[in-house]
């Protein structure tokens, strides 16, 4: 008899799911760090981001700026591969990453190619800042 591998779920992976829940925007690290109110610190908030990512939680996404930034899944497709072909948004002024879940890029490789994983990421300016 296999037994089902239950997910761990502690108090900090709770918080940090919910920090990311809460926001608007894709958050960095040091952003969650500053939102956990003492609960975690920095290598447990990696740990959890790992397991988050892991799990199908969260995605991430690499700003313009080289920053690695964690976000909800929101609108993700678990039940076709669990893709995060959505856009993001870079904002030049105010330095924030959001997704764009309602705009899916069209993306045609040649013959042969066989895409896994794709970051699409658009710099500009956004309506707060514009």
């Amino acid at each position: 008899m296999v037994k089902e591998k239950q997910v761990r779920s502690t108090a900090a992976k709770q918080h940090i799911r919910e920090i990311l829940s809460k926001s608007e925007t894709a958050m960095s690290q040091p952003e969650i760090l500053e939102h956990s109110e003492g609960i975690c610190d920095r290598v447990t908030i990696y740990r959890v981001l790992d397991r988050l990512l892991h799990e199908g939680e969260i995605h991430r996404a690499v700003g313009m700026d080289g920053i690695t930034r964690y976000a909800s899944c929101r609108q993700c497709d678990h039940d076709h591969g669990h893709q995060h072909d959505h856009l993001h948004f870079s904002c030049e002024v105010c330095g924030e990453v959001t997704c764009l879940e309602k705009v899916v890029p069209v993306l045609k490789l040649p013959r042969g190619y066989q895409a896994r994983e794709a970051s699409y990421m658009i710099s500009g300016i956004c309506p707060d800042c514009g």
